[in-house]
């Protein structure tokens, strides 16, 4: 059999609540998938069918959620990397190469020191086991926060998955944030701080499109603290 190669990805690091969601897959290389591509080129209905496929079809899927406390405590970017890297402690296989989306990986030396770990910008769109844990990522994520819209009811979660879409914003101003929101994330750290009045919005800040582009989405990277960030190996 070829050498096995892990994909890994993530969604939900822009919204202002829930969990970021890392998956990692190792295709099978006898069982190919037609379709594999970045999840958010699909429509939410060919995105269901592939997610089922590579559950059926790929050798290993390990999806790992990394909820809105630890993301508060850690930053997103350090949630992000321990989700990654949790997923892939999570395979039932282990791979020989680690393929993983962006410009930014987990430090994986104390446990796949022996695995060749590289990253690609864009590989979510350009790599199938890529595609694949991108397209398993932001399936679960949307099925959790349909979930919890039905928990935390007023806030559209199942219409924008926790983005900072307009709605959102308008809601939160009415019903103030839930227990599955994101304190560390403006506007609600501002708000939340007292540095701007509740319901406006802080300097610079913009209401996001209902078109939840992610990339415009993403927050700075906060200071992180360093006991946990340790695990996360960033």
């Amino acid at each position: 059999m070829d050498a096995l190669i892990a994909g890994v990805d993530e969604a939900g690091r822009g919204p202002l609540a829930g969990p970021v969601v890392a998956a990692a897959v190792i295709l099978d290389p006898r069982r190919a998938i037609r379709g594999l591509r970045d999840s958010k080129q699909l429509t939410p209905e060919r995105r269901e069918v592939l997610a089922q496929r590579v559950r059926e079809r790929a050798l290993a899927v390990a999806v790992v959620e990394v909820d809105h406390m630890e993301i508060d405590l850690l930053n997103i970017l350090q949630a992000t990397l321990l989700g990654m890297k949790r997923a892939l402690l999570a395979l039932a296989v282990r791979p020989a190469c680690i393929l993983i989306d962006g410009n930014r990986a987990p430090r994986l030396n104390d446990c796949f020191a022996d695995c060749e770990v590289r990253t690609i910008v864009g590989g979510d769109a350009l790599v199938g086991c890529i595609s694949a844990a991108s397209i398993i990522a932001k399936t679960h994520r949307d099925a959790l926060m349909r979930r919890m819209d039905e928990q935390h009811p007023g806030y559209g979660l199942a219409r924008h998955f926790g983005y900072g879409t307009r709605m959102h914003l308008e809601a939160l101003v009415r019903l103030g944030p839930s227990a599955i929101h994101r304190v560390s994330f403006n506007p609600l750290r501002s708000w939340l701080s007292g540095a701007v009045p509740f319901g406006v919005l802080p300097a610079g800040a913009r209401w996001c499109s209902d078109e939840l582009d992610e990339a415009q989405l993403e927050e700075e990277d906060a200071a992180p603290a360093p006991a946990i960030a340790r695990e996360a190996g960033a």
